[in-house]
């Protein structure tokens, strides 16, 4: 064989080997490849052949941006319209989504169906989250998204909607009456209390709870159902037994008065239904664990003292010169009155200084601080979320010491919440023991006794006197009210703060004005108050 022919031979078979191997990887590519599903008209092969599980994400995604008009939906104008609605409703609120299950579905299924969980945030944090389900159907040999209300939500139904609210009726504290004091719509109410209030709540209730309700409601905007916002059992509010309705009143009451004032009221079985103070007052809570002199408010205890242990009784004679000298104290009534003799009672209602400090320098060293003790002045409770301070009053260490406390003046010191404790004392007849809260009680670190009947009988005569001929008739036109005026010097002397402390029914209240020099506006204040 010639040397040409060979070569032409070994090229010749190099060639069909390339040949071979060629055709072999054209085959393989089109083994490799799927065959193509049949396009119709206008169609894109974009999402030909995606899986359920792919169309219901990119709904989905699109789903949390608002906008469903290029999203794989039968109906993309009537979903988008819904979805910008139901985004308006709720104010703004964002949405994040997340695929669930989807079911394996046969090559020839015309439908199936996936779950999603769903969590709109508001403002203020409160989160809204759900499941919810979306229906897939072919069209036109693609996966979509049947469009319904229940996409949004699965309890919406076609012609329903949804409506949002503020939460302004649930209260992180509420009243006796289940009305708000802290939260919702109790802004102003109780000033004095709000850290308080606030403080111990937060303690008792750490969730914040939905700032808003989410409904669904009919074509005619009534409600159907709540979907979020209810209150769960440890959502609910923290029950004070504070009345706002009480503390509106007192609030009122101390705000229009021109110097500092303070109203503490009670129930007469002890439970706190208004703190207030104005602004004058300042920022402390006074009302609670502010200590004053007393003045002639403090004559109940004198009373009550001299009634078990001086040998008297309301109906007693006893002198009412306009000034006399007691030891080395000369006592004056207000504007030098002189009643003569009259009755225990009599000298009560008008206030007699000069008969009261009689009384009291005949009594026992620790006469008057007994009483005070039997009527809750030198008790001690802790009550949860305030500091308190009833009074004190201590035993005399001399014959003058006890002239001053026998009408209030001197080392004799009360409370306003002392004060209006002593009035519920006398009401009740049993020892009270203030509280704030229902369901967490008070803790009485030094408690009491009460004063035997057969004195708080006669007490209580003498307070009725006080409102009907005397120094506080001027609440005859407020009801059957029981009560003691009282003006108690301070300082250099110079200035006097003004008393009125009593109860009208089952209630007890203490008015308490720094430096009005008179006990005339604490009674105006007194009425005002009962008025409310």
């Amino acid at each position: 064989m010639s040397p040409a022919r060979k070569r032409g031979i070994l090229i010749g078979a190099a060639l069909a080997v390339v040949a071979i191997v060629v055709a072999a990887v054209v085959l393989l590519v089109k083994e490799d490849r799927a065959p193509a599903a049949a396009v119709g008209p206008g169609e894109s092969t974009a999402n030909t052949q995606d899986s359920p599980a792919q169309v219901a994400g990119r709904f989905l995604r699109l789903f949390d941006t608002g906008d469903l008009t290029t999203a794989p939906v039968d109906d993309p104008s009537a979903a988008t319209t819904a979805l910008t609605g139901a985004r308006n409703t709720l104010n703004g609120a964002s949405v994040k989504t997340s695929l669930g299950e989807v079911p394996t579905t046969p090559g020839d299924a015309p439908s199936t169906s996936a779950t999603f969980h769903a969590a709109w945030t508001f403002a203020g944090g409160s989160v809204w989250k759900y499941e919810g389900k979306l229906d897939l159907v072919r069209n036109a040999g693609k996966w979509v998204v049947r469009w319904a209300m229940s996409v949004i939500h699965p309890k919406l139904e076609a012609g329903q909607r949804l409506a949002v609210a503020p939460v302004s009726a649930k209260p992180v504290v509420a009243d006796r009456d289940g009305k708000a004091l802290v939260g919702g719509d109790a802004a102003g109410v109780a000033p004095i209390l709000q850290g308080a209030l606030s403080k111990v709540a937060s303690g008792e209730n750490s969730g914040t709870g939905a700032t808003v309700t989410v409904s669904r409601v009919d074509a005619s905007g009534k409600p159907v159902e709540t979907l979020f916002g209810q209150a769960a059992e440890t959502d609910k509010p923290l029950v004070s037994t504070l009345s706002v309705a009480s503390q509106t009143a007192a609030q009122k009451a101390v705000d229009g008065f021109g110097g500092s004032a303070i109203i503490v009221a009670m129930k007469t079985s002890g439970e706190l239904l208004a703190v207030a103070q104005n602004g004058a007052a300042g920022n402390q809570p006074k009302a609670l664990s502010g200590l004053y002199a007393p003045g002639s408010a403090f004559k109940i205890a004198t009373a009550t003292a001299a009634l078990q242990q001086g040998g008297v009784t309301a109906d007693s004679p006893l002198a009412c010169p306009g000034g006399e000298q007691i030891g080395t104290r000369t006592l004056k009534n207000d504007n030098g009155f002189d009643l003569g003799t009259v009755s225990l009672k009599t000298a009560f209602a008008a206030s007699c200084n000069t008969t009261f400090g009689r009384l009291a320098k005949q009594l026992p060293a620790d006469g008057l601080a007994k009483a005070a003790s039997q009527l809750g002045l030198n008790a001690d409770f802790e009550i949860p979320g305030l500091a308190t301070e009833t009074g004190k009053v201590e035993p005399s260490g001399s014959g003058d010491e006890q002239v001053e406390a026998g009408i209030g003046q001197g080392r004799v010191q009360v409370s306003p919440l002392g004060a209006a404790l002593m009035a519920a004392t006398v009401a009740t007849g049993k020892p009270v023991v203030p509280k704030l809260w229902q369901g967490l009680e008070t803790k009485v670190n030094a408690g009491y006794q009460a004063p035997p009947a057969g004195v708080l009988n006669q007490v209580r005569a003498m307070m009725r006197e006080v409102c009907t001929t005397g120094t506080a008739k001027a609440l005859k036109g407020s009801g059957a009210v029981f009560g003691k005026t009282g003006t108690a010097q301070f300082g250099s002397g110079a200035d006097a703060n003004g008393w009125f402390v009593g109860y009208r029914g089952d209630v007890a209240f203490a008015v308490m004005l720094e430096g009005s020099n008179d006990s005339k506006p604490a009674v105006q204040l007194a009425a005002k108050f009962l008025a409310g």
